[in-house]
């Protein structure tokens, strides 16, 4: 009869001597391959390389960290990541340190304070984090980044503000600018908006792009509606607008609602619910063009034209600014990075 001899635990993990025994190398070789130093020969790297795949090696972090002084991990900060653009954001700066060879510790704040932004920074500065990329949407995230002491490098992002420290953004303004501008060229008379809130900045770049195109074509500007970024918003806006679709067939006034500009994609769904059950039809009656991109965009009904934010981009901007920061041990200064926002044109703009 076979016996089966009971498991003495659990496995012990294998270190850098089992490495270096297998490999029939000194311990510091394997250091040295690990560390990717130049002095090492090839034959000899490989045969470490193969030690480490046979015995499923994994150097310990803190113990690399005591080492070599680095962690390899960058913190993010950010607000509201429930929305597409926040959101879309935090993933392409992950995506982004991890292609530069980091790890990303995140910390959600559900409002910028400077307390708030305090306690984020010195959380991430106990997880040993090497710099940290701030999101920075709205002015209250300015004053209380402008407030604190920093004890590492630091980017922003979404910036549009005057702090002496590098960011990274897309150009807003000139995404509202395009969105615009085809509506004009389309042969709207005024392009209506509805706006994100105030007090973001965003939104703050998209009204200044909206006004100064019509202002520069001579077109009568409207008051712009103001949203909070979610589809009940633009649907309370839309009933707005039909309103004065109404008013303005009754009176004949000549500031007519034929074309709107959402400031983001979530709205723009809203607005357009809100003028089909008006009995608008979109775009025949009212054209409509929201921003963002999200996936959803090209399934509205009609599919909705739309300027698009390259997130991955942004990202990778501003991953490579904080490294380069800290591989040259000096601070970025004020250098900014400007990404060029996209124009997707789809048939809520282009009646068929």
């Amino acid at each position: 009869m076979s016996q089966t001899r009971e498991s003495a635990g659990p496995r012990r993990a294998p270190t850098m001597a089992d490495v270096a025994q297998v490999a029939g190398v000194s311990h510091q070789t394997v250091s040295r391959v690990l560390s990717n130093h130049p002095s090492v020969r090839d034959t000899t790297r490989a045969e470490v390389q193969r030690a480490i795949e046979e015995l499923g090696y994994r150097r310990n972090s803190s113990a690399r960290a005591l080492v070599t002084r680095r962690t390899l991990t960058l913190g993010v900060v950010a607000c509201n990541p429930t929305l597409f653009g926040p959101a879309s954001m935090l993933f392409g700066l992950e995506e982004a340190a991890r292609d530069e060879g980091y790890m990303a510790s995140a910390v959600t704040l559900r409002r910028y304070t400077a307390k708030a932004l305090a306690e984020a920074i010195d959380h991430l500065s106990d997880w040993g984090v090497e710099g940290i990329v701030v999101m920075v949407p709205h002015r209250a995230a300015v004053a209380a980044l402008a407030e604190l002491r920093l004890p590492f490098p630091v980017v922003t992002v979404e910036g549009g503000h005057s702090l002496p420290i590098p960011g990274v953004s897309v150009d807003q303004e000139l995404g509202a600018r395009l969105v615009t501008g085809h509506l004009l060229a389309a042969g709207h008379r005024t392009v209506w908006h509805v706006a994100g809130p105030s007090d973001w900045l965003e939104a703050e770049a998209r009204v200044k792009g909206w006004r100064a195109t019509l202002e520069e074509a001579g077109a009568e500007v409207p008051e712009p509606l103001i949203g909070d970024w979610t589809p009940l918003s633009g649907y309370r806006a839309g009933q707005e607008l039909a309103g004065r679709v109404a008013a303005s067939a009754a009176r004949r006034r000549s500031l007519d609602v034929s074309a709107v500009f959402v400031a983001n994609d979530q709205m723009a769904l809203g607005v357009m619910r809100a003028l089909r059950e008006a009995g608008l039809s979109v775009p025949t009656r009212v054209a409509i063009a929201g921003f963002d991109d999200i996936p959803e965009a090209e399934f509205f009904a009609p599919p909705l034209t739309t300027v698009r934010q390259d997130f991955a981009a942004v990202g990778q901007a501003s991953i490579r600014l904080l490294v380069s920061q800290l591989e040259s041990g000096t601070a970025g200064g004020d250098e900014r990075a400007v990404i060029e926002p996209r124009l997707i044109v789809r048939s809520s703009t282009t009646p068929t």
